[in-house]
């Protein structure tokens, strides 16, 4: 495994974890940590911009609905977990990237920018939305991505106040919502969703929080105190919202699975179930496949694709959720969070969402 930062990753946005990804958790064993490191909300709360309650609902009837099966966690816990349970028994390389791939039929030859080179049967690529491994093996990103023209700030400071024990208090206006969670040790993450068109500064944090500044300067609530603790930030994470739409999710010995071969977006609130579900398909698949990986790859992919691309046309239509276009998309959105509180139209509303349609395979021997 490898990872290109020096260590394992902090911080994060929080995850809404369910569905099959929680059945894959399950057969690793590690469901206990996940629930552990992870918060059950009591509240999803929409607010003015005078702080004034305009809807609420309880969260934890839609968990009811996915059979008590749900966390929310956040996205470095969740790696963590995962991590903590290969128990030393896969090499992990921190601090390392591939920087060239050769596949010459028999086996791959990787070239790392810090490693020098080795050989390996299979190389699958979970490297995330900005795949390193999908660039080298398939080509530049912008011949797979799909920009959705929204952009996603995530960062957290200790301290911050006003608090909210497990509640999600959002407020949304024209084009942008602003998130604001509590999480232990006095920690506060804030989530910004916000329509944006084209590129966002990469590597420049100064120009990153200028962006941020500029484009959320007349948003209401608290933003302007939230905007202020920026130089404070413990991490920070601003990219825009795009999907990967692949015509393979594999090419020779090499795969792609997760944000790599088919990310959904952070509006279709799955995207690490998802490359859960992938990586653990991928190894039964293999396992079963006397040695064809060809073949696996394939099942692989015909098992999930149509999956997977269901929740990517779905997330397209959620954008009017978290970043209104109008001011009548913002009324109808703020009109269906009314009536989330009652359990029937909660139902109609997130029950399909809560079940994915995946049939797994039995776990590889």
């Amino acid at each position: 495994m490898l990872e290109r930062a020096p260590r394992p990753r902090e911080g994060g946005y929080l995850l809404d974890f369910w569905g099959s990804g929680f059945d894959v958790a399950e057969r690793m064993g590690i469901v206990p940590r996940l629930m552990e490191l992870g918060y059950r909300m009591e509240e999803m709360r929409e607010v003015s911009a005078d702080g004034r309650r305009r809807a609420h609902f309880d969260p934890l009837r839609l968990v009811d609905m996915a059979g008590g099966r749900y966390v929310s966690i956040a996205r470095s816990d969740l790696a963590s977990a995962i991590h903590e349970a290969l128990d030393g028994q896969v090499e992990t390389i921190f601090d390392d990237t591939v920087q060239a791939l050769d596949d010459d039929g028999d086996r791959v030859h990787v070239r790392f920018e810090r490693g020098g080179t080795r050989d390996f049967d299979l190389v699958v690529g979970a490297d995330g939305l900005h795949s390193r491994v999908r660039t080298l093996a398939f080509g530049p990103e912008q011949d797979y991505e799909r920009d959705l023209g929204i952009a996603v700030a995530v960062f957290d400071v200790h301290g911050y106040r006003p608090r909210d024990e497990l509640a999600a208090v959002t407020h949304t206006e024209v084009g942008v919502q602003s998130l604001r969670v509590a999480l232990r040790d006095d920690t506060t993450m804030f989530c910004f969703m916000f329509r944006h068109d084209g590129a966002v500064p990469v590597d420049d944090l100064p120009a990153q929080h200028e962006l941020l500044r500029m484009r959320l300067r007349d948003v209401g609530w608290e933003v302007p105190a939230i905007l202020a603790q920026l130089p404070n930030a413990r991490t920070f994470y601003l990219d825009r919202a795009s999907q990967i739409l692949m015509p393979s999710w594999s090419r020779g010995r090499v795969a792609l699975i997760g944000d790599a071969a088919a990310c959904p977006s952070l509006l279709a609130g799955q995207g690490s179930a998802l490359a859960m579900i992938e990586a653990y398909v991928l190894a039964a698949e293999l396992a079963r496949s006397d040695g064809d990986h060809a073949a696996a790859f394939a099942a692989t992919e015909r098992r999930l694709a149509p999956v997977v691309r269901g929740k990517q046309d779905a997330a397209i239509g959620l954008g009017s959720a978290f970043a209104p276009r109008s001011r009548l998309q913002l009324m109808l959105r703020n009109a269906v969070l009314g009536f989330m509180g009652i359990p029937l139209v909660a139902g109609l509303v997130m029950g399909r969402s809560l079940r994915d349609p995946i049939e797994l395979p039995p776990p590889p021997a």
